[in-house]
């Protein structure tokens, strides 16, 4: 085999939970240390291991992002009722990915990975939509409390210094019920929206917004406002020049259009919303584990993670000794996007070649009709189509990869 590709500057690795975890190390063992001389600074999110550091480890990998400027990361559970008594875990930790995204701010842009032999399920979309989806605050950050008696709930303000509480009513409780306090901040939903606009006008493709402003009149009006405001002042020229557009709409209205667009635009969403119509963009075109995903940070910070769960079923089956199907492409795709953008990041072309590489070798082993079960279910039918383990998948991707390497 030639020599192996230098990359300059560490990658953070931050590894995971469950199957994600499994097919993580074997991409990582057989398309990633074979063919790259690489330090990896390397982080075990696993759910235990987080639960025993009490997540201080979750918070270190943040921290090695910050420093080294570009992460990589497997798929992690996120801590439930059932999750805390089946790893016997202190505490319900809270999301990983909540706690990166908050300690490094940022927007995480998702997009499809699309192959020749399976059609989007909308046929209209002959382009690819990716999601903006802010990356703090909401739900995923949000204070709750369940009421087992009558009562009052209220929403209080306290300035700091000198000025008077600010009080709001939720409700009047006359039995059991439950709140949620969320909240956002002005400085990352104006990095939100600068992220955005940047994002679009460097893929030359138009920018929609969508809240419900008419309902949320404080809330999802005060992003509207930020986007408006960054727009008009940085962006009008540009766009208008690039020959692309921004537009804001309701998101009622924004998903009604979507279905009967051709695609080829960033839909720019809030955090819940962004996290549910990116897995709807993800089934569209195929499957959950065709969607590539990166939070930009507006430090200048990446993190490439896959999109999906830890995919817990067939996770019990490999325990269980049986064969598994299961899709890394999404997991390949966090690789190659770390890669890619390490190798930009440190001008070293070979790394960015050999991201590109293995990409086209794990599109090209489906085009091929050697695909994961998920995929089988949706592709073109042809008598060459087989569905394969995941071993046998990414054998493939070896095989397809070492003929590029060698070629060019």
């Amino acid at each position: 085999m030639k020599e192996k590709i230098k990359v300059k500057t560490p990658l953070v690795e931050m590894d995971g939970d469950e199957m994600t975890r499994v097919m993580w190390h074997m991409i990582r063992e057989k398309l990633i240390l074979p063919y790259l001389d690489i330090k990896l600074d390397y982080y075990d999110l696993h759910i235990k291991h987080r639960d025993e550091t009490n997540d201080e480890v979750t918070l270190a990998a943040a921290a090695a992002t910050r420093k080294y400027g570009v992460s990589v990361k497997c798929a992690t559970i996120t801590a439930t009722d059932d999750r805390v008594k089946e790893y016997k875990l202190k505490r319900k930790l809270p999301s990983p990915n909540a706690t990166i995204r908050a300690a490094l701010d940022g927007t995480i842009f998702r997009e499809p990975i699309l192959v020749k032999n399976i059609e989007p399920f909308i046929k209209t979309w002959e382009r690819p939509i990716i999601i903006g989806r802010h990356a703090y605050g909401d739900v995923y950050s949000g204070t709750e409390i369940r009421i087992d008696v009558p009562g009052r709930a209220e929403l209080t303000f306290t300035p700091e210094g000198e000025g008077e509480s600010v009080r709001r009513l939720i409700h009047d409780f006359k039995g059991a019920g439950i709140i949620q306090g969320i909240h956002n901040t002005a400085s990352s939903i104006a990095s939100f929206a600068r992220t955005c606009f940047s994002y679009a006008y460097e893929r030359k493709v138009d920018l929609w917004f969508s809240a419900k402003d008419t309902i949320s009149g404080t809330y999802d009006a005060y992003f509207r406002s930020f986007f408006e405001e960054e727009y008009n002042r940085n962006w009008k020229e540009k766009f208008n020049e690039a020959g692309i557009e921004y537009f804001f709409t309701l998101i009622d209205d924004a998903v009604a259009r979507v279905v009967r667009s051709k695609g080829g635009f960033l839909w720019a969403l809030k955090n819940y919303d962004g996290d549910v119509m990116s897995d709807l963009v993800a089934s569209a075109v195929g499957s959950l584990a065709m969607m590539t995903s990166v939070l930009v940070s507006p430090n200048g910070c990446y993190e490439f993670e896959a999109a999906h769960g830890t995919v817990q079923r067939h996770y019990y089956r490999y325990l269980k000794g049986e064969k598994t199907s299961s899709n890394p492409m999404a997991l390949i795709f966090a690789w190659t996007g770390g890669l890619r953008k390490r190798g930009q990041m440190d001008e070293t072309s070979e790394v960015v070649r050999f991201a590109n590489c293995l990409e086209e070798a794990a599109k090209e082993t489906i085009e091929g009709g050697i695909m994961t079960g998920d995929l089988l279910a949706v592709a073109h039918p042809s008598p060459t189509n087989r569905q394969v383990t995941t071993e046998e998948f990414l054998e493939e991707v070896s095989r397809r990869l070492r003929e590029k390497l060698e070629i060019r």
